[in-house]
């Protein structure tokens, strides 16, 4: 009977045993959904072409450079509407280096490079720039104001800036001018040696008397 009421007890302390195990494990599950529920971090996936541009953050393992980033904003004007289209405003991207360190415009580098996250920051400057009636002469000023000459994709042509165009063409100019005398000069040089040597008065050294008496003896012989 002592065996049998020992084999019972241990049966039952077996059964709570694993009772507890049970709740355990699923305590541990619900917790892990409330943590879920409550916003853990997910996994970030790349944005693709088109989406909201407020979730293009780029990848999560790539951090926003403080350092490179400059916040671009005005106030809206007064009864503010878009100032252009969306062909209009990627146009204006296009003129736009993305500040991440790459060669890239804004645009072509929110659309292509999801691991960089400056390019979609300085896409939404842009976009609240137009929403606030600001046009795209006012938007450029306005980047480069916070970042400087180098936010541009092609230098504005004033100032020095114009040397810039000017100097390549002016150098082209140039360069042909030289080679158009050049040629010109060749040209005379080759004409005047295939030419005939021109034919020249024969210099007779001669006093006026010697020269009167050869006429006359010209004249004579004519008669």
């Amino acid at each position: 009977m002592r065996s049998l009421a020992t084999a019972s007890v241990s049966r039952r302390q077996f059964l709570a045993a694993l009772a507890g195990g049970a709740a355990a494990a699923a305590a541990t599950a619900a917790g892990a959904r409330g943590l879920l529920a409550q916003g853990a971090p997910q996994p970030a996936e790349p944005a693709a072409q088109g989406a909201d541009p407020g979730l293009n953050q780029g990848a999560a393992n790539v951090p926003m450079n403080d350092g490179a980033y400059r916040s671009v904003r005005l106030p809206p004007k007064a009864g503010a509407s878009p100032s252009m289209g969306a062909d209009e405003r990627d146009a204006l991207e296009h003129q736009i280096r993305c500040q991440c360190g790459c060669v890239l415009d804004v645009y072509t580098c929110r659309t292509t490079d999801f691991s960089c996250a400056l390019s979609p920051a300085m896409h939404r400057d842009v976009m609240a720039l137009v929403e606030g009636g600001h046009s795209a002469d006012e938007i450029i000023a306005a980047f480069r104001g916070a970042y400087g000459e180098r936010v541009l994709m092609a230098p504005v042509k004033e100032g020095f800036n114009w040397a810039g165009y000017v100097t390549p063409f002016a150098a082209i100019g140039a360069g042909g001018a030289v080679v158009a005398a050049l040629i010109r000069k060749w040209g005379r040089t080759a004409a005047e040696r295939a030419a005939p040597a021109a034919v020249r008065p024969l210099q007779v050294e001669a006093s006026a008397d010697e020269l009167a008496r050869i006429e006359a003896a010209v004249r004579g012989g004519d008669r």
